[in-house]
């Protein structure tokens, strides 16, 4: 994960550099920067009418030129980079979708439960033509959409009584605007009752809906009263021109930021005293102003900070953001983060998309359960200070000259998406080039697996799980049937109940009791092991004649010999060995078995029964290994009271086989407790 997320940070650096050459390679060839100012009069009548129409300005009575120059002088400054994205605009014919609304819950869904975003709406009554034609609806629809106000037509063909509720017995056109100036308020419908139905006209009536919204200031005392005034809005922005309505671009994010920014606009058209506002530093109009408890903003000032709706929307975002555009910001991460894995892992092309997906899953699975709690602890009454701090820190660190150079390049690059998502291939191919080599010069195999051995191999995998799913986690070597005959694969393929068989843990196994097996009658430990010193001179001389015996039998008896002593080595439990065969003729072995001899081979030795678990069934014999029980051998009881050694009933359930060999009752499932049969009494009952 650190690796991606450095790979990720070294992309974003990337492309910071790369913004900087192309504005340095623009500069060498044009000129001038993205931020120098452009001076009207340069420009012709037609780029002038485009400026107008991108900030929201009706131009539709100034047919000379100097008229349309001296409203986008009023409006505010313009620049090279903000003359460069209308253009652009302008040139990018593409059509935008409008809604088709299917009935009044759709209406309900999209419209009135909206509660941040301004609808146009033209309802066609019933055998009615529409008011807007198919040609002007059209350039209607494209002029709003470049201030985020969405489109739509209701049809009362599809729901009449709605229709005849609302009152919409002819065709008309409706508006949709938030009624109050708080957060998810109320709803208000306007409907347009001019004659005239030409697109400038009813952009005009849009503006002015969308304008009686934000406070207007006319005179310096108001001025004054409202600077001072200290109420529940922490952000305020400005607006100081000689205008007679704010531009379509601030109304529409007034609505949009509803809530957490107060729009003002302060005509100053008529102001004959202006000395406040030198009080409080505002020397020219038209300024933009922000105002926040830190202190005073001057929009426009720094990189990317255009007179432009995309311009201005993503300062405000990153002054005042929303949860909702955190968690957004967060995915957009995670998930380029998450993409770097396709060119990190090396191997088969499906491998990479096959731990692609994976990773996919895993972060944004991890990504949503981490925001749940985050969520909840924004909820608590106690944590508005912590927000108030939260919010304080992002205004610092968003009104300096770097934060405007990372939103002046999101802009850029989100502008250019076919650049965006070039850049990033070509940084995935390099860290993909490096990763190879590095791992070349570790030589590890996996870098040249193809498709088809790297899917032999995850098969692999699969079927040794979904054979022999609890003893592929044994330390203990296991010899597998499948290896030595193909055809029980095929058997096991003609009964699908054996590959549904739930997988046991096998905790369960430490739980089961364990005891030594003793005799009555037999020496103690410490006792036996007094007799091995005192006898050990006797032992030796025995042991030379042995070793020469030994030595003069046959290679394939010493072989069997040895095979049957490591045999009993591995079923009884004693240490260090304790076969209880009477073949093996090891020197250890030899004279443990001379002293740790099974009980039924002395005839005046029983077992002790006394430190047997009282739940447990008598028996000298483990029925596994088919051998007596061996004085001092480690024994293993299951629940069903049945007792074997514990080497052997080990091996036998970590196999997958979770039942006691003789009754088969389930080894993880408790019985109840086995009890004599008490004798009948002779004696009457009194």
């Amino acid at each position: 994960m650190w690796v991606k997320l450095c790979c990720l940070l070294l992309y974003f650096l990337a492309l910071f550099v790369l913004a900087r050459v192309f504005e340095a390679v623009a500069w060498y060839e044009s000129g001038f920067l993205a931020t120098q100012l452009v001076d009207p009069v340069a420009l012709s009548f037609r780029k002038l009418r485009t400026i107008l129409e991108c900030r929201g300005l009706g131009h539709a009575g100034l047919p000379e030129k100097k008229d349309v120059r001296e409203l986008v002088e009023k409006s505010g400054d313009l620049m090279e980079g903000e003359l460069y994205s209308a253009l652009k605009e302008e040139e990018a014919s593409e059509s935008v979708s409008s809604t088709n609304f299917s009935g009044e819950m759709h209406f309900y869904e999209l419209v009135e439960d909206t509660k941040d975003g301004i609808w146009l709406v033209q309802v066609i009554a019933n055998d009615r033509s529409p008011l807007v034609g198919k040609v002007h609806w059209e350039k209607m629809v494209k002029k709003v959409s470049r201030f985020g106000i969405r489109t739509g037509t209701f049809n009362c063909s599809s729901d009449p009584r709605y229709c005849k509720r609302r009152g919409w017995l002819k065709s008309t056109l409706i508006m949709s605007v938030p009624q109050t100036s708080t957060s998810k308020g109320k709803v208000m419908l306007k409907e347009y009752s001019g004659r005239r139905i030409e697109v400038e006209h009813i952009f005009k009536w849009i503006t002015a809906h969308a304008a009686s919204r934000i406070k207007t200031i006319y005179n310096s005392e108001h001025l004054k009263e409202e600077w001072n005034k200290s109420d529940q809005y922490r952000v305020k922005i400005y607006l100081f021109a000689n205008l007679d309505q704010p531009p379509a671009f601030f109304s529409a994010l007034s609505v949009k930021f509803t809530g957490r920014v107060e729009f003002i606009f302060v005509n100053v058209e008529n102001w004959d005293n202006k000395s406040y506002m030198a009080e409080i530093g505002i020397y020219k109009t038209p300024s933009y102003i922000l105002r926040t408890p830190e202190g005073i903003y001057r929009y426009g000032n720094n990189t990317g900070e255009f007179i432009s709706l995309r311009a201005m929307d993503s300062f405000l975002r990153s002054l005042q953001p929303e949860v909702n555009d955190l968690f957004v910001l967060s995915l957009v991460l995670v998930n380029l983060m998450a993409w770097m894995d396709l060119f990190i892992t090396q191997g088969a092309t499906i491998k990479r998309f096959v731990v692609l997906i994976s990773t996919l899953g895993t972060y944004n699975s991890l990504l949503i359960i981490s925001w749940l709690p985050v969520l909840g602890f924004l909820q608590l009454p106690y944590l508005d200070s912590f927000y108030e701090y939260s919010l304080k820190l992002f205004r610092y660190s968003n009104t300096t000259t770097l934060a405007s150079w990372v939103r002046a390049d999101w802009m850029f690059y989100s502008s250019h998406p076919a650049l965006f998502l070039s850049t990033y291939l070509g940084h995935g191919l390099l860290i993909d080039y490096f990763e190879k080599k590095r791992r070349r010069n570790n030589n590890t195999d996996e870098v040249n697996a193809n498709n088809l051995e790297w899917l032999s191999s995850l098969w692999d995998w699969y079927t040794s799980y979904l054979f022999h799913p609890i003893a592929s986690f044994q330390h203990f070597p296991f010899d597998s049937d499948w290896d030595e005959d193909p055809d029980l694969f095929l058997e096991r393929l003609a009964f699908p109940d054996l590959w549904l068989h739930p997988l046991i843990p096998t905790d369960y196994i430490k739980n089961l009791p364990m005891w030594r097996f003793k005799c009555l009658g037999a020496h103690s430990d410490e006792e036996t092991l007094e007799t091995f010193a005192d006898s050990e001179s006797d032992s030796d001389s025995d042991n030379k004649e042995v070793f020469s015996s030994d030595r003069e039998a046959s290679e394939d008896d010493e072989l069997s010999t040895f095979h049957r002593c490591s045999e009993g080595e591995r079923r009884c439990g004693a240490e260090p060995c304790l076969c209880a065969n009477r073949y093996c003729h090891h020197e250890p072995c030899e004279r443990k078995a001379r002293s740790y001899g099974s009980c039924s081979s002395a005839g005046d030795m029983e077992p002790d029964w006394s430190a047997w678990p009282a739940e447990m069934l008598h028996c000298t014999e483990c029925v596994v290994c088919l051998e007596n029980f061996a004085r001092g051998c480690l024994l293993m009881g299951l629940p069903c009271g049945h007792v074997f050694h514990q080497n052997c009933i080990v091996m036998w359930l970590a196999g997958g086989r979770h039942c006691c060999p003789v009754c088969r009752w389930a080894s993880y499932k408790k019985k109840q407790p086995y009890t004599l049969p008490q004798p009948l009494s002779s004696e009457p009952p009194s």
